[in-house]
């Protein structure tokens, strides 16, 4: 992560740069979510924050929570295929990495109050549920020529390995973030909800970067490198969220939510190896240098985020959602150690992100048919438009006896650059990714 100092031999000092993700980068990793959960949510592009009534929706709003009308249970598994092209110097290395998982287990007990007493308390619900913030796991590679060789060692006085004749990258990442949360929710008459949740989060990332560059000094004398970076970071969070669901009228629905900062408690470590293999008139020589485990712990605190929505209830045959919600990155901060530097450049190279999430479903009998569509702006002050995150969905479900099967199919695509060698981006241009995300999801819920 920072500077390491690496002895290769008789007092050799080599000084590396970074090339896994900056603090920066990890910050707004940790803080962004991907819209992840049931089969029914995912196709409506997670535009639930005024409806209710789906157990991932309760992530958005906790008072969705006292919508249900019975105890119901869910899980969800999908199928994720990830499309990544890298662009590096007028190359294009194209990797797809694909999986199955299960990203969502939840369930909710609705108590009701039949004796309606005077304060109008209906209902109460209480409702569990898992779900994966955001899945880290991705491949990607790129190559190219930059003419520059920022990974290079000097070996004696005379011979400085400048010039490349090939660079190779390759980034690994691996893990997840998973969220846990602990829901009270209560509906009072036909207007108003109310919900509370305590939600705790688990953090598991692995990143391993590779580089390779092929050197020569001009002079006939070559140099063959690799370097190999690892970053393991674990930890936990507590956040905290309060929610309002409002029926001012029969067919409008509104709602307000609150999500506090993320509070992480994260461990890191951080470890370097280099490989060399030099070759000049009269010498063949092999290198290598390893920089030890570095470890500590630390604090890292997320924005907090507002959500706005509003749906339109068109009796049972359909209706038509929105949520609009705004999270400032650049209040992201760092804690634990001396960190104000990094504190310094979430304020000056992150700004305040704006998401709008649309959804409607229409119903015919005990089908369902839905769709979806959600564009959030990159957090980076220098993003490229095409850098901003954009989501279309589309999905149904049936209603049986006891229960209902969703399908929902998502896709989401963007960009984003990659310094792959950390601070010198000065001298070597940033790796352009492209992201084409496509995940199939298949829900199913049981009425308790």
């Amino acid at each position: 992560m920072n500077k390491f100092i690496c002895i290769l031999c008789c007092c050799v000092v080599y000084v590396s740069e970074a090339q896994t993700l900056s603090y920066e980068d990890l910050g707004v990793l940790f803080s962004g979510e991907e819209i992840n959960g049931t089969a029914r949510y995912r196709a409506m592009s997670g535009a639930f924050g005024a409806l209710g009534g789906d157990l991932s929706a309760i992530d958005v709003n906790p008072a969705g929570a006292a919508v249900f009308n019975h105890s119901e249970t869910a899980l969800s598994l999908h199928v994720r295929d990830l499309e990544i092209g890298g662009h590096y110097y007028g190359n294009t290395d194209l990797v797809e990495n694909g999986k199955v998982d299960a990203d969502q287990l939840g369930g909710v007990i609705v108590l009701k109050n039949n004796r309606q007493d005077r304060a109008g308390w209906q209902k109460l619900s209480l409702a569990f549920n898992y779900s994966k913030v955001r899945d880290f796991d991705r491949e990607w590679l790129v190559h190219g020529v930059s003419g520059y060789a920022p990974v290079t060692d000097l070996y004696d006085t005379d011979r400085l390995y400048a010039n490349t004749e090939g660079q190779e990258f390759e980034n690994l990442e691996k893990g997840h973030n998973s969220r846990y949360s602990f829901t009270v929710a209560s509906q009072r008459n036909d207007q108003l909800y109310v919900g509370f949740s305590v939600n705790t989060y688990e953090v598991d990332f692995y990143q391993r970067t590779l580089i390779h560059e092929y050197n020569n000094d001009g002079n006939g004398n070559t140099l063959d490198i690799s370097q190999k970076q690892e970053l393991n970071t674990l930890g936990e969070g507590l956040s905290f969220s309060f929610g309002l669901l409002a029926k001012p009228f029969k067919s409008l629905r509104l709602g307000l939510a609150y999500q506090s900062p993320i509070w992480y408690q994260l461990s890191e470590e951080f470890v370097e190896f280099e490989d060399s293999v030099y070759e000049s008139n009269d010498a063949l020589g092999l290198r290598a240098g390893y920089s030890g485990i570095s470890a500590f712990d630390y604090k890292l605190s997320t924005p907090a985020k507002m959500t706005a929505s509003l749906a339109l209830v068109f009796g049972k045959a359909g209706l038509i959602s929105a949520d609009y919600s705004y999270q400032n990155y650049s209040n992201i901060k760092l804690g634990g150690t001396s960190f104000s530097q990094e504190n310094l450049g979430f304020k000056n190279n992150l700004e305040a992100v704006a998401a709008l999430r649309l959804g409607t479903e229409w119903r015919i009998e005990n089908l369902s048919l839905r769709g979806g569509y959600h564009i959030e702006n990159s957090p980076y002050k220098e993003a490229w438009e095409s850098d901003d995150s954009e989501t279309f969905s589309l999905g149904a479900g049936y209603g049986f006896r006891g229960g209902r099967f969703d399908i929902a199919y998502q896709q989401r695509k963007s960009t984003a650059p990659y310094q792959i060698y950390g601070s010198l981006s000065n001298a070597v241009e940033a790796a352009e990714l492209d992201f084409d995300l496509s995940t199939f999801t298949a829900t199913l819920v049981f009425n308790l």
